[in-house]
């Protein structure tokens, strides 16, 4: 491994894929949640909601039941990431190394 690998270049390429596999995560949990949602329901998720039209207890659920999946689904896609780097350069993303005491 070249001594340049962990500085500047290896940064904007671990940023570019850790970018890239977050929203990609996302989106695929926010497509199933969407999916979940109507089976579960019989009803569309709530498009917005902040709406008074959309009843809160719905309101809250959709919006605890997104921002979990969505998180989870963000950490999962981004800890494969990381190791597919650790895998790919020999070492963590410069983000990801651990501060020594």
């Amino acid at each position: 491994m070249a001594k340049g690998s962990k500085g500047p270049k290896g940064s904007k390429i671990w940023t570019i894929l850790s970018t890239v596999s977050a929203l990609g995560a996302a989106t695929v949990a926010r497509k199933a949640l969407d999916k979940g949602w109507q089976v579960s329901t019989r009803r569309k998720p709530p498009g917005n909601p902040a709406d008074p039209d959309v009843a809160l207890w719905e309101a809250v659920a959709w919006s605890a039941a997104t921002g979990a999946a969505v998180a989870l689904a963000r950490m999962f896609a981004q800890r494969r990431a990381a190791n597919y780097y650790v895998k790919s350069a020999g070492h963590l993303p410069p983000q990801l190394e651990k501060d020594e005491d």
